[in-house]
């Protein structure tokens, strides 16, 4: 094992830390192994270990709508519902999980 002597020294939003070592205690995996662990990744795929792209839908936050906003997706839900554009719960969590990678 090669000795671990290199520094990283990284800028980031305090709370995407919070959250991040709060998971990542919660696995038992000091933040340095991780780093560590994505730096490997890296490696191995040869560029990031992940999909880069911008989403082709955005989820609604209904945290940061108004009454009004509130009401205007539930019409356009109850619309696409009579319109018969729904699809079964089981097929909408498939492609929840695929959408988000859960």
């Amino acid at each position: 094992m090669a000795a671990k002597s290199a520094n990283l020294y990284a800028r980031i939003e305090p709370d995407v830390k919070e959250q991040a070592e709060g998971i990542l205690s919660a696995l038992g995996i000091p933040a340095s192994n991780a780093i560590n662990m994505f730096y490997k990744q890296i490696i191995l795929h040869r560029g990031l270990p992940f999909e880069v792209k911008i989403p082709s839908a955005h989820p609604v936050d209904m945290r940061a709508l108004s009454d009004a906003e509130i009401n205007a997706e539930l019409e356009r839900g109850y619309a696409d519902a009579k319109a018969g554009r729904t699809k079964p719960a089981g097929r909408a969590f498939a492609d929840i999980h695929k959408d988000y990678d859960l």
